[in-house]
């Protein structure tokens, strides 16, 4: 009996050496995504779709990522990130700010699955915070208009008045007037991210009001597209939309999720994520300001970079005093600069601008 178990015994690990058994294949992080607008070729979806497809060539077969898109904020967002954690997804991005609370509620009921709130600021044990200085990047677009304008007027289409978008038309409105002193900014509120109609009206409304060159914050190309109609001057956002606008657009400023969200994947993947918050800028390489169009100079251009190299070094910081609101109240003395925690509590309109902060 003894002999025979040997005998099978040394068979068996003959035949173990000569066919060695698969190892398990590991099995992937799923990984979700949900988009507040229609993934577009150019636009605030488009810089985070950019940003999951980075993660799925640094990552390969160790994630297997998907996305949910046109997702509007309030209880659809809620269905969906839920849906999302029901799925298995273990990790779960939600770029825009009004995921945010349904972002915090969901995670209350999945404790195992980590949630990245993009743009939000409110954390918890499993719901980590990230944004970018997007301000950084308006600064030098306004620079950009500045040396461009020939009335002195710009247009500024924006979304809703919440801080990061007060900061990003302030930011705008000193780099514009730190080469000209002259120049105006104008604001149209929609209260809406992503309406290409009212976007394009709006546009228009400020072409028909001395505005020669616009900005905006929203997320379709459609001020861009009304821009080259026109024949006036715009800044790009989220994206270079040269293709939409090729002699129209001046600059772009654009932002990138690629680095960051593969950061946070394999920080799941080795175990090691922990909740936080960033707020990354020109020096993470989270922003920056280019993609210039034909009609800039190259004067204008090298200015411009040169200013981009002075932020990224801290020489040049875009909220530094004297800083006056439009209602002609000081809000900096000079020789100061704004903390991260006024800037993220913004809530006026600087001088120069036209409009109020809430409409």
């Amino acid at each position: 009996m003894y002999k025979n178990l040997a005998a099978t015994l040394v068979a068996a690990c003959f035949i173990s050496s000569v066919f060695p058994q698969t190892p398990a294949a590991t099995v992937p992080l799923k990984i979700g995504f949900v988009y507040v607008a229609p993934l577009t070729e150019a636009g605030w979806v488009r810089q985070h779709e950019e940003g999951r497809r980075a993660v799925d060539a640094a990552l390969g077969n160790r994630v297997k990522t998907t996305f949910v898109e046109n997702v509007a904020e309030g209880p659809d967002a809620e269905r969906v990130i839920r849906d999302l954690a029901q799925q298995g997804n273990k990790l779960i991005f939600t770029p825009s700010f009004g995921y945010m609370e349904p972002t915090l509620k969901v995670a209350k009921d999945f404790p195992d699955v980590k949630f990245e709130s993009i743009t939000g600021y409110k954390q918890a044990a499993n719901v980590a915070t990230a944004n970018a200085r997007y301000y950084e990047g308006r600064y030098l677009a306004g620079v950009t208009a500045g040396r461009m304008t020939k009335t002195n007027v710009a247009g500024y289409v924006a979304g809703f008045p919440i801080p990061e978008v007060l900061q990003g038309i302030n930011a705008f409105a000193l780099g514009m007037r730190s080469v000209n002193p002259k120049a105006e900014v104008k604001v149209v509120w929609l209260n809406a991210w992503f309406d290409p109609p009212r976007e394009r009206d709006a546009a228009m409304t400020l072409f028909n009001q001395d505005v020669d060159v616009i900005a905006f914050h929203t997320g379709s190309t459609a001020v861009m597209a009304a821009a080259q109609e026109r024949g006036k001057m715009a800044i790009a956002y989220h994206s270079d939309m040269r293709k939409v606008a090729p002699d129209a657009q001046i600059v772009a400023v654009t932002h990138q999720w690629g680095d960051y969200y593969t950061q946070r994947a394999k920080a799941v993947l080795d175990g090691t994520w922990k909740s936080g918050g960033i707020w990354g800028g020109v020096r993470e390489g989270m922003v920056s300001a280019g993609h210039f169009g034909p009609k800039v100079p190259k004067a204008v251009q090298d200015e411009v970079l040169a200013r981009q190299k002075d932020i990224a070094s801290g020489k040049l910081k875009p909220f530094a005093g004297p800083i006056m609101d439009n209602e002609g109240r000081a809000v900096l003395p000079a020789g100061a600069a704004m903390t991260d925690e006024q800037i993220l509590s913004m809530n006026f309109l600087v001088s120069g601008v036209q409009g109020k902060a809430g409409k």
